[in-house]
């Protein structure tokens, strides 16, 4: 069975994968930053981060707090998508 994973070490760890897909470097050769790899790459490191807090905001006894925290990771998310791939 699988092992449970807190809700703010889901948020650590979704905060990793977005400074990964920040921090993966523009192929050199061929299209750059429209590289379908590279695009692909970045997308599946975002949507793997969104996957991992997705769920804690219907979770029963989660805090405002955290839920306010979900909240600040999607929009991350979603200005780092913006940032990357433009």
């Amino acid at each position: 069975m699988a092992k449970l994973i807190p809700a703010a070490e889901r948020v650590i760890r979704a905060r990793k994968l977005i400074q990964q897909a920040r921090a993966l470097p523009v192929p050199e050769t061929g299209l750059g930053k429209n590289d379908f790899s590279y695009i692909a790459n970045v997308k599946d490191l975002l949507r793997q981060a969104k996957d991992m807090v997705k769920f804690i905001p219907q979770t029963a006894g989660v805090s405002a707090e955290m839920k306010a925290e979900v909240k600040r990771i999607y929009a991350e998310i979603e200005q780092a998508g913006t940032e990357i791939l433009s």
